[in-house]
Formats: structure tokens, C-alpha cells, sequence
């Protein structure tokens, strides 16, 4: 049996609001094989992100572990990479140099780190923009350095936050393709957040619903289309079949953070 490469185990979160504590996450657990790539879908507040940043080890659970190959996390590594929706990119580097910067500490030679930067560049189809600032780009443009920035020093696992959350339809769906792309080519595992089921089901290889908070775990959907994919399959029946199971999983949850208290 081959062995996880996250392992999430018996994870619960407490944090305290005006002094009155309240649970975030109850006992979750959850494994994801080495290039597997799953996102978590739920209501608002459910603790997808609050899930994510332990995994980071930017965030450590009041009870449980998160093992990556089999070995308890002990905060942030550069195993792992992120990506959050706000892009998070110095605003006084170019491209070129954003993307540079997570290399700062690696012990690549001058010219092979050069030659890995273009490589992600090229791979996020940012040629030609390597001396321009973030302001001078547009969201998508600015998202793509931020994954570029991410992937180069080829972390094991990336971690991503409803990355695509403030684009509009069209560029969101164009990000979509070039992260399967990237990610079919540099192959590693992702853990994904979003709130938006279609593109849970256009990407993953696993889609897992959370239950409304606290935060457990409801379903897992495994999704069997083939890849590589484009967006013909989003009329494929399943495709429409996933769909329709997540989102029924996922109303159920959210009906119940919208029920009124008897006798109020």
C-alpha cells in the first residue's frame, strides 16, 4: 500500500471570539496521494481555510496532526507553496524578480536559477512581461506570476486559496486551463480551496464537501473524467451527474446554518 503524501488526522481547531470559544474544525481527517490533486468545497465558515493554513503549518490545530511523507508537520517548510487570492506580489519587483525572489535562498547557481525562472514564464505564458510591475498587469497576469512564484522552487505540495476568487468569469476559467497545464507538466500535490463547484470539478481528481461548521468531513467525490481536460467536458453528463450530487451536498449544509431556532 502506498503510503499518503498529506495525511490529516483527527485534526480539531478552537478559537475564542470575545472571550466565548467556538470549534472551527471537529476530528477531521482526510489523506491525499503524492500528485493528487483535491479541493474542498463548503458553506462560508465551514474552516476550508482554516483546514489549508494547518496544512501550511501557519496555523497549529488544538488537537490532531498533519503528516507530510509520514512526518508530523512543525509550522511553515518550503515543501510547501501558496497561493492565496489577494497576489500577494512585491509591488517594487518586475516579474522577473517576484518570481526570483523564492530562490533567494536556494543553493542553485546563478544561471540555473535564471534559466528556472524563465522556464516558469514561459510556463504561465508570461513571456515577453518579465520587466513589468504588478500594477502594469491585469488580475489574471498578476495570479500567474503569483503560481509561477509559487512552483519554482518546485515545493512538493501547493496549497491554494480560492486563487482565482476575484476574476472575472472568463479570465477565471483561462487560469483554470493554465493550472492544469502546469500542473500536468511539473506534477505535484495540490490541495485547492473554492467555493465554486464547477471548477471543483473541472480540476480535481477529488472533490470533498465539508459539513457546515464545525468542520467535518461530509463527502468525498471522486471525479472520473479524464484528463487532460478542456471545457467541453462541462456538458458531459459526468460532469452534470457530479455537479448535481455536490450541490445537493453542499445545500444541506448550508440550510442548516440558515435554520431558525424553534420557539424564536
Amino acid at each position: 500500500m502506498i503510503a499518503p503524501k498529506i495525511s490529516i488526522e483527527n485534526v480539531s481547531q478552537l478559537f475564542y471570539k470575545s472571550g466565548s470559544p467556538f470549534v472551527v474544525l471537529d476530528n477531521f481527517s482526510m489523506e491525499i496521494a503524492k500528485n493528487e490533486f483535491v479541493t474542498v468545497v463548503g458553506t462560508s465558515g465551514c474552516g476550508k481555510s482554516t483546514l489549508l493554513n494547518i496544512v501550511g503549518g501557519l496555523v497549529e490545530p488544538s488537537d490532531g496532526q498533519v503528516c507530510i511523507d509520514g512526518i508530523p508537520i512543525d509550522g511553515p517548510g518550503r515543501d510547501r507553496g501558496f497561493v492565496f487570492q489577494s497576489y500577494s506580489l512585491f509591488e517594487w519587483l518586475n516579474v522577473e524578480r517576484n518570481i526570483f525572489f523564492s530562490l533567494k535562498k536556494s543553493a542553485m547557481k546563478e544561471r540555473e536559477k535564471k534559466e528556472t525562472v524563465r522556464h516558469y514564464i514561459n510556463a504561465v505564458g508570461l513571456s515577453g512581461f518579465e520587466k513589468a510591475y504588478p500594477r502594469e498587469l491585469s488580475g489574471g497576469m498578476r495570479q500567474r506570476v503569483a503560481i509561477a512564484r509559487a512552483l519554482v522552487y518546485k515545493p512538493e505540495v501547493l496549497l491554494m486559496d480560492e486563487p482565482f476568487g476575484a476574476l472575472d468569469s472568463q479570465t477565471r476559467g483561462m487560469m483554470q486551463e493554465l493550472l492544469l497545464q502546469v500542473w500536468e507538466e511539473h506534477k505535484t500535490t495540490v490541495l485547492f480551496i473554492t467555493h465554486d463547484v464547477d471548477e471543483a470539478i473541472f480540476i480535481s481528481d477529488r472533490v470533498v464537501v465539508m459539513s457546515a461548521r464545525p468542520g467535518r468531513l461530509k463527502l468525498e467525490k471522486t471525479i472520473e473524467l479524464t484528463r487532460p481536460r478542456s471545457y467541453e467536458i462541462t456538458t458531459e453528463q459526468l460532469f452534470m451527474d457530479a455537479k448535481k450530487e455536490l450541490i445537493g451536498s453542499i445545500r444541506e449544509e448550508t440550510l442548516k446554518t440558515m435554520a431558525v431556532p424553534s420557539g424564536s
